[in-house]
């Protein structure tokens, strides 16, 4: 597979939109790259709320996963924790709504924009009251807070 270097990134010359790698760390990101995230999930933030806006959650969800999904391997799950806490940084930012479901889904687009297959998780409680939960695992782990206990799994997409 013949690779090239665009932006500082290495980048596969056949993997389609462009994927980057995830296999540096984080905390290693230029300024530059990490600009270049944050504006990833900031972008990614305004096409979930739209298609969840315009369609039910199987559609938006199918949307977001375009991509090559590539099977979870201890790397990928070092990948996915880094750019999931990333996601929670950003979105933490914002003084708009960034719920759980929200987050769960923009994590979802930026893991499968670099190839990497997650599921979506959506729990729930009954007592003391009703609640719902939603987080992201990968080779079922979870990137995302489960919410311990307190909520059982209700379906898994």
């Amino acid at each position: 597979m013949e690779r090239f270097e665009r932006g500082g990134d290495s980048v596969a010359a056949d993997e389609p939109h462009g994927n980057r790698e995830v296999d540096s760390d984080a905390r290693r990101l230029s300024l530059a790259r990490k600009v270049a995230l944050a504006t990833e999930i900031l972008a990614t933030y305004v096409r979930v709320r739209r298609s969840l806006w315009r369609d039910e959650l199987p559609a938006t969800l199918a949307k977001l996963r375009m991509g090559v999904a590539v099977p979870a391997g201890a790397q990928r799950v070092d990948a996915g924790r880094r750019l999931a806490s990333a996601v929670v940084r950003v979105l933490d930012r914002l003084p708009t709504d960034s719920r759980c479901l929200t987050r769960a889904l923009v994590l979802t687009r930026v893991l499968a924009r670099r190839g990497i297959a997650s599921s979506l998780v959506i729990g729930v409680k009954s007592e003391p009251e009703f609640g719902a939960h939603a987080w992201v695992e990968l080779g079922g782990l979870p990137l995302l807070p489960t919410g311990e206990a307190a909520f059982g799994r209700l379906v898994e997409l």
